[in-house]
């Protein structure tokens, strides 16, 4: 194994989301020096409305502790095969929770929601979603693989992230960089995710988990083979010291993996 994610535990969701906060302006920053924008990835969950509570809070007034939303392209490390504004759309969640209350003068990122036209075909809206990734990244003839700046990730109570799920045949896929899956064990069952390789080549790939109903399945990821090949672990394999975990201390509780606190 490589080198290991770093786990960083705060003691309530509040401090979660204020270092959670300077992480992603860390990350933004560097973007910016790299190519001038900041591509990142967003899952749904409870992760929209800690990203709300990061990225809302007032900052200390300097440019590098402000985001710059016109400068932001924000895609959906997966979304489900539902309309826009139904309640399991992932795009309708952080609409909600985080873009419909961005000031005036915070600037408009760039989203980049699936094309709802192809709602009932969904590989053909997989294919879509990898489209809109070509034209922002790059040609995928030329581009082995899109690198985001940040991945913002969630993880579920069976290890599951995006919309990658314990020993599904996606976990496998190689090539594809969306997968259609149409048997998610979670409802709704159709749904397009990125695959495996494109989130473990993010330059930075953060996973948020909070509350005590994640202790068990953190455990598990952090400390045992078994977890070890769980979704969140094969991340975790995969990014190595570019994966980090944002966690408060009820989740961690027991856990001896080594905590850090600063960033």
């Amino acid at each position: 194994m490589g080198k290991q994610p770093n786990l960083y535990t705060y003691p309530d969701v509040d401090t979660v989301a204020a270092h959670l906060r300077t992480y992603i302006l860390l990350c933004q920053k560097a973007a910016l020096a790299r190519h001038g924008a900041f591509k990142v990835a967003v899952s749904g969950g409870s992760l929209p409305a800690t990203l709300s509570k990061a990225l809302l809070a007032p900052g200390n007034g300097t440019p590098d502790d402000q985001p710059q939303f016109s400068k932001w392209e924000i895609f959906f490390a997966d979304e489900r095969a539902v309309p826009l504004d139904h309640e399991d759309s992932n795009y309708g969640l952080l609409k909600k929770e985080l873009l419909d209350k961005l000031p005036p003068d915070a600037g408009t990122p760039k989203v980049h929601p699936i094309d709802v036209q192809y709602l009932d075909d969904t590989q053909e809206l997989a294919d879509q979603y990898q489209d809109k990734l070509m034209s922002s990244f790059a040609n995928k003839d030329s581009v082995r693989m899109p690198i985001f700046d940040l991945l913002l990730l969630g993880c579920g109570p069976d290890g599951h992230t995006c919309s990658l799920f314990p020993g599904h045949e996606l976990l496998r896929e190689s090539e594809a960089w969306v997968a259609a899956i149409e048997d998610s064990p979670k409802p709704p069952p159709r749904r397009i995710t990125l695959t495996l390789p494109l989130v473990t080549h993010g330059h930075k790939i953060a996973f948020v988990a909070t509350g005590a109903g994640k202790k068990e399945i953190l455990k598990k990821i952090l400390e045992t083979d078994e977890g070890r090949s769980l979704p969140c672990g094969l991340v975790n394999e995969g990014g190595g010291e570019r994966v980090s975990w944002f966690t408060d201390a009820s989740a961690t509780e027991g856990i001896s993996f080594p905590k850090r606190g600063s960033l």
